[in-house]
This record gives structure tokens, C-alpha cells and sequence, in this order.
């Protein structure tokens, strides 16, 4: 069947956000012929995600607080430039509904869902109570914020330990924490409250049943303004640090060749999409136990930081289809059948940080230089002399490879690793090429407790052949710049 790519009408985007989500969103901008607005602030005046942008604009200020989180000042300048669209990224104001809100009170399109969506799927407790009214699963605990310690254990007592203590609002594993009997839920009640109050200004918890030894699956949605919601398979996370995500690939391992379920799960996120009347670019994610019974464990309205592997094993371009549904064009997605994987893909996270306490190690890039097999895609926003600050995530690029099965992505993600260099800063590059050679990981038998149980953190060594290469490739650079 020929499909008909459809027509976009020339828009002008502003992009508020920096580093390669930037530079991603830029392109997809230009391939749809909008004019893509990158942001230069006075604490990154020369991101790399500018030279993919057709305009650059100054916001004014040397904080997040000042520029990337400044609803009232992203908004001024969205209108001054006369922008038609805002595409957030993710992280910084990807999630938050009072600046969807006040850019559509200015008749400027958000590049992502409804407010009331992301009201709905922002808040942990109203989520929950919605996936319970629409059928799906959830962990066993509450939809509601528990207020006082007392009827935590209550509710803890009635579901059985362990529990877990978990924040309303937010993610990324602060204001979450186990607990194995009543006196730890005591111990621990008002310390995850005030750790979430200070993370995401909201102190209300949920206690949820724990579930041992669980995988960390999500699905990858998106729908349009005229009704339709689809899937694009689902993706496993289960590789986390401190409830972060190192590595994701795609399809799930622990799911593999059985396909019922990997329905199942597909289209219990698409039901739940549709219960909010989602119409952008979503993740809903689940939580898996050994038994394989799922449960819904939250919504993220935004495009996730591991949407490459996705887009490696359908050939969709997410960024792409989600600007289209904003402004309301076709999305040249005539039906679900249309949307088919092949293949299997990996992304490794590479970050500024120790590979031993995986902790943030700033620092200044000397030397960057990359020597890939086929198969590989590096999103990054890596140069020589780049300064990773404490300003902002971590994270510096995403390495994804694609095999025809997964021991070749496997295989390709090894000689990628090793095809990686940078210098001048730590990174945890060790900590990845670890694991990927690492019994569990190359047989696809681990869950999110593998680093804590396994800890290939443990066996990093420092390598200081890479050292002295890194050295060596330094000093070839700069004889060939004449420095």
C-alpha cells in the first residue's frame, strides 16, 4: 500500500531545552520545514544543539531557576519571536502544566499533550485512581496521599511487607524508599516526605506493595488530536541506578518470544492513553514481576530520553510524528498494523560521572573522538573544550546500537563502547563496557536490583591503555588544528 506523506505547513519552534534533545528536536524541525529556535543562556552560551538551528535566541540568566524553569520568561520570549510552537524536550518544563497553559493562553502551541492530561498523569495518586477506573492493573496500595504515619501502617499491615514508600509527585527515584516491617515505615515516613517536598514542593505519599525482584517495562504511545492512539512495542529498563535508567533495549528480553503478552502489555497502555484522551507522544510504564503479572507504575507525558531504540526497531521518527500531532497535521499512520519492529536495539546512557560510585563528576572535555561499527547511533552533545558543569544533568549522549537479534546489538554495543573516547573528565563508560560483558546482562536475566545484587561496579578496573589512548589521540588532534 503507497502512503502519502503528508504536507506540514512552515512553522517557527522554539526549543527549550539545550544538549542533544535539542539538537534531535532541531532536526526533526527542519526535515518538516519549520524553522527550528534554539536557546543560548549566559551559563551555556555555546551549546552544540545551535549549530542545528535555523535562528538563536538569548534568555537572559546564569540558572536553571533563571532561564530553562522560568515559565513567566520562556513564554515572553516565545511570543516575542513570534513562535507558532514550543517543544520542550525533557526534563526542565517538559511536565509541567502551567507552562502548557500559560503558552496556550498565548495562543502558542505545546509541543505535547492537553494540560489536564498532564495534570492527571503528573500526580501518582490521581493517575493510579484513574488506570484502577479504566481496568488496569496497578500495584496493590493506595490512590491517595497517606497523611500520617499511623495509617501507613495500617495500610502496610493490610498488603504485606515490604511496602514501598513512594512520593505523589515526580520521579527519577527521589522520594521513594523500601520498607521491610512497621518500625522501617515509621523510621522512614517523614524523611521520604520531606525528600519529596524538597524535590518536587509536595510532601503527600503513597504506600504500595514492593514487588521483589520486578523489571521495569514501558511502552511507547502516541495519539493525535482526531481519536487515534497507538503503540510502538515496548521497551525494557530494568538497568538502574538509584531508580535512574543506565541501559534500555528493545524489545524487552525478559518478555522475548512471548508475544501474548507483549500484547497484552501494548494495548493495556494504549487503553489507559485513551482514558486521559492523550493526543502527543507518551510513555506508560509498567512494573513486572518474575510471574510476569504487570502493573501500571506511572504515565510520563513527554518524549523519554530512550525513544532512539524505538525508533531503531519500528523506523518511526517519534519527534517527528509528535510535532505533527501538536499542530494537528496527519501523522501518515493509516492503522497499528502499520507500525512493525525488527530487530533489536540497545542504549547505553553516557554520563559525567564516577563508574565505581556513580556519582556526578564534572569536569572539562580535552578529547573527543568516536570509531563506530555500522549499526551505531550516537545522540551526544559532546566538542572538545566542552565544560560539563553541575548546572545540568549528567548525561552527555545517548549510545544506542542496532543488531539483528540481540547478541549482535550486544556484540556492536562492546565495540562501540570501546570505539568511545573521551578525555579530561570521568564518565561511566567502564561501568557499561562491565556490564555489558557481565554473565546476567548477555543472557537477559536481570531485574532492577542488578546493581545492588550483581554490583559489575564493583569489577571496573581503571584502564590505563584507554588512558594513554586517549592521550594519544589528544595530542594527533591538536598537531592536525596546528595548536
Amino acid at each position: 500500500m503507497m502512503i502519502r506523506q503528508p504536507k506540514n505547513m512552515e512553522r517557527r519552534v522554539l526549543i527549550a531545552n539545550r544538549g542533544e534533545i535539542a539538537s534531535r528536536v532541531a532536526k526533526a524541525c527542519r526535515e518538516l520545514g519549520h524553522t527550528a529556535i534554539g536557546i543560548f543562556t549566559d551559563n551555556e552560551p555555546q551549546g552544540t544543539h545551535l549549530q542545528f538551528c535555523d535562528e538563536w535566541v538569548y534568555l537572559e540568566g546564569n540558572t536553571n531557576a533563571e532561564t530553562y524553569l522560568n515559565v513567566e520568561k520562556l513564554v515572553a520570549l516565545a511570543k516575542e519571536i513570534k513562535a507558532d510552537g514550543v517543544h520542550p524536550g525533557y526534563g526542565f518544563l517538559s511536565e509541567n502544566r502551567d507552562f502548557a497553559n500559560a503558552l496556550s493562553e498565548a495562543g502558542i502551541t505545546f509541543i505535547g499533550p492537553h494540560v489536564e492530561a498532564i495534570r492527571v498523569m503528573g500526580d501518582k495518586a490521581t493517575s493510579k485512581k484513574l488506570a484502577n477506573e479504566a481496568g488496569v492493573p496497578t500495584v496493590p496500595g493506595t490512590d491517595h496521599a497517606v497523611p500520617t504515619v499511623d495509617e501507613a501502617v495500617q495500610i502496610a499491615d493490610k498488603i504485606g511487607y515490604p511496602v514501598l514508600l513512594k512520593a505523589v509527585a515526580g520521579g527519577g527515584g527521589r522520594g521513594m524508599r523500601a520498607c521491610n516491617n512497621e518500625a522501617e515505615v515509621r523510621e522512614q515516613f517523614d524523611a521520604v516526605g520531606r525528600e519529596a517536598a524538597a524535590a518536587f514542593n509536595n510532601g503527600d505519599l503513597l504506600v504500595e506493595k514492593l514487588i521483589v525482584n520486578p523489571r521495569h517495562i514501558e511502552v511507547q504511545i502516541l495519539a493525535d488530536k482526531k481519536g487515534n492512539t497507538f503503540h510502538f512495542f515496548e521497551r525494557e529498563c530494568s538497568v538502574q541506578r538509584r531508580h535512574q535508567k543506565i541501559i534500555e533495549e528493545a524489545p524487552s528480553p525478559f518478555i522475548g518470544s512471548d508475544e501474548e503478552l507483549r500484547q497484552r502489555v501494548c494495548e493495556t497502555a494504549v487503553k489507559l492513553a485513551k482514558a486521559v484522551e492523550y493526543d502527543s507522544a507518551g510513555t506508560v510504564e509498567f512494573i513486572m514481576g518474575e510471574d510476569k503479572q504487570f502493573y501500571f507504575l506511572e504515565m510520563n507525558t513527554r518524549i523519554q530520553v530512550e525513544h532512539p531504540i524505538t525508533e531503531e526497531i519500528t523506523g518511526m521518527d517519534l519527534i517527528v510524528c509528535m510535532i505533527q500531532a501538536a499542530f494537528g497535521d496527519e501523522l501518515g499512520i493509516p492503522s497499528q498494523e502499520f507500525i512493525r519492529r525488527s530487530g533489536h536495539a540497545i542504549e547505553c546512557r553516557i554520563c559525567a560521572e564516577d563508574p565505581i560510585t556513580m556519582l556526578p563528576a564534572p569536569g572539562l572535555v580535552t578529547g573527543f573522538e568516536t570509531n563506530f561499527p555500522q549499526g551505531t547511533r550516537f545522540d551526544h552533545c559532546l566538542y572538545k573544550g566542552l565544560e560539563v558543569t553541575p548546572d545540568f544533568d549528567p548525561m552527555v549522549g545517548k549510545l544506542v546500537c542496532k543488531g539483528i537479534v540481540r547478541d549482535v546489538a550486544v556484540r556492536k554495543m562492546n565495540a562501540a563502547l570501546d570505539g568511545l573516547f573521551i578525555e579530561g573528565l570521568k564518565t561511566n563508560l567502564p561501568l557499561l563496557k562491565e556490564i555489558m560483558t557481565e554473565k546476567n546482562f548477555v543472557d537477559g536475566h536481570y531485574s532492577t536490583a542488578y546493581i545492588g545484587e550483581v554490583a559489575p561496579q564493583n569489577n571496573v578496573k581503571t584502564d590505563l591503555d584507554h588512558i594513554k589512548l586517549y592521550t594519544i589521540i589528544a595530542g594527533s588532534e591538536a598537531r592536525r588544528m596546528g595548536i
